[in-house]
């Protein structure tokens, strides 16, 4: 009976299956706490980050109060516009900051540790869902600041807790949308200026096509009918019937279904722009 010999000078094949999946899902965990030493180390980022939305919540909420006696303004006289306006302020607060996320790949890119991370065996689907749960947890946290600021100045929100949970899935999906979305900016075009520009240029008019701050139903048409197709708009309607109490249940779980393949398609386009990064470099 002949015996199999281990040749010690032997290459190890890759490791496939379960072990791989478990090796990815460490150099995420492993990446995303990195991100997150870095924003702690400048926590300004996120204090600035909530400055804009408190803005819009304290200040527009009370100057167009008046905007819900409006015939035909969604809710009517039993939701108050600050109960309006918060969600769509929560979502504009995730967005915003996911769009910064191409940052870190830029700096990373600057400094050589991008080309580091890629010559060396960790997963480039882990380098971008880092970025994404990132970017998730902080918008999750924003979210929760946004909420007790508005419920503190009068807002009432009978969707209860289940309605904030529900309402944090929409922001961790619409966070990784844009966070995805940052990230593929930042590889393909390596430059912090044209990461700005792209940033701004989807994320004001994404949030003005929606029902974020007016109800689309007074609005022009082409608005309405843009903001249906608008992912910014699914969420912020996710959040909003989450919030006062699941009035129309199936509406929920259609966008939540809709931001979730959308961050699947970003997501694989994203990966993709690590292949044309490598080809560039």
């Amino acid at each position: 009976m002949s015996t199999a010999t281990i040749d010690p000078t032997a290459t190890p094949r890759p490791t496939r299956g379960p072990a791989r999946r478990t090796s990815v899902l460490t150099q995420a965990a492993l990446l995303t706490g990195r991100q997150a030493r870095q924003g702690v180390r400048i926590p300004v980022f996120m204090v600035m980050n909530l400055l804009q939305p408190m803005i819009w919540l304290l200040l527009f909420g009370q100057l167009f109060r008046s905007v819900i006696e409006i015939p035909g303004f969604a809710g009517g006289a039993d939701v108050s516009y600050l109960e309006y306006l918060t969600p769509g302020v929560v979502m504009m607060t995730a967005m915003g900051g996911a769009a910064w996320a191409g940052t870190t790949f830029v700096q990373d890119m600057d400094r050589g540790v991008m080309d580091r991370f890629l010559a060396s065996p960790t997963s480039r689907g882990a380098l971008l869902s880092a970025s994404m749960a990132w970017y998730a947890l902080l918008g999750c946290a924003q979210a929760l600041v946004v909420v007790g600021v508005a419920w503190l100045g009068g807002a009432r929100f009978p969707g209860g807790w289940a309605g904030v949970l529900v309402m944090l899935v929409a922001v961790a999906l619409l966070s990784c949308l844009f966070a995805a979305l940052s990230g593929a900016v930042a590889l393909l075009t390596r430059q912090q200026e044209a990461l700005i520009g792209v940033s701004q240029l989807l994320t004001i008019p994404l949030m003005f096509l929606s029902s974020a701050v007016m109800d689309p139903a007074l609005a022009p048409d082409w608005i309405a009918t843009a903001a249906r197709y608008n992912p910014f708009d699914w969420a912020v309607v996710v959040a909003r019937d989450a919030l006062q109490g699941f009035a129309d249940p199936g509406t929920v779980w259609l966008h939540l279904g809709l931001l979730a393949a959308a961050v699947a398609v970003l997501g694989a386009l994203a990966s993709s722009a690590f292949r044309a990064y490598r080809r560039a470099i």
